[in-house]
């Protein structure tokens, strides 16, 4: 007895057959992934160089270096008081050179809860509590790398006020303690220190750290931290 004709008009491939046709697709699978590969890893280097182009473009023809203005948030420990400062500044910077900034800067620290001892000549010792808010304002040159990270040193000279606060801050109070900077508790002060800057184009991140050097019956040392956005032109 013959077989049913239809085997013959939908013909069924073999059992090898289906091997073969299996291995092939796996093979063509795998292909395709070996082809993503590098596809993947080329998407992801064109991604970086999208992000990181316009740092280099502004390290290649960077415009921005006549100057900066900004504004920070400022601390600062007073080693004799054991206490924590906490304030705002705001720092203005002329460029001279691509390498050489020179900078003023004022920050105002608020009022704090502060504790000295002090001891006298005949070793009597009295403890003194006040209300302290400082005022610190600098000068001097900042020395610098170019591009758009930038690490610099700074050496400052300037002032510290130390004033009593009797009353709430408010814009009459603080503009009074500015105002007596010249006749009260005001010291000199020497203050290198260093950081860096994260710059793209006009705006950037500026964080520096040092040491605030006041001088009174001696160097006090007090550690210095300053962070925050600054304006490039």
């Amino acid at each position: 007895m013959k077989e049913s004709g239809s085997a013959g008009a939908f013909p069924f491939p073999k059992a090898g057959s289906l091997l073969e046709h299996e291995l092939e697709i796996r093979k063509n699978l795998i292909g395709r992934r070996n082809d993503m590969k590098p596809l993947a890893f080329l998407s992801a280097l064109a991604l970086c160089i999208a992000l990181f182009a316009p740092a280099a473009s502004a390290q290649s023809s960077d415009d921005k270096n006549h100057g900066n203005f900004g504004v920070y948030f400022d601390y600062t420990r007073l080693k004799f008081a054991k206490t924590n400062f906490f304030g705002v500044g705001a720092r203005l910077g002329v460029n001279v050179h691509p390498h050489i900034v020179l900078e003023g800067e004022m920050a105002y620290d608020f009022e704090r809860n502060a504790t000295a001892t002090i001891t006298d000549l005949q070793n009597n010792t009295t403890t003194v509590r006040s209300n302290l808010r400082l005022i610190h304002g600098l000068f001097g040159p900042k020395i610098q790398s170019t591009g758009p990270v930038r690490v610099f040193a700074v050496l400052k000279g300037g002032l510290l006020n130390f004033s009593v606060a009797r009353n709430g801050v408010t814009a009459g109070n603080v503009s009074n303690q500015f105002g007596n900077i010249a006749d009260g508790d005001t010291n000199g002060v020497f203050y290198p220190g260093g950081g860096v800057e994260f710059n793209a184009g006009f705006f950037g991140i500026r964080l520096e750290a040092g040491d605030e050097i006041y001088f009174d019956n001696g160097a006090n040392h007090n550690f210095k931290f300053m962070g925050g956005p600054q304006i490039r032109f």
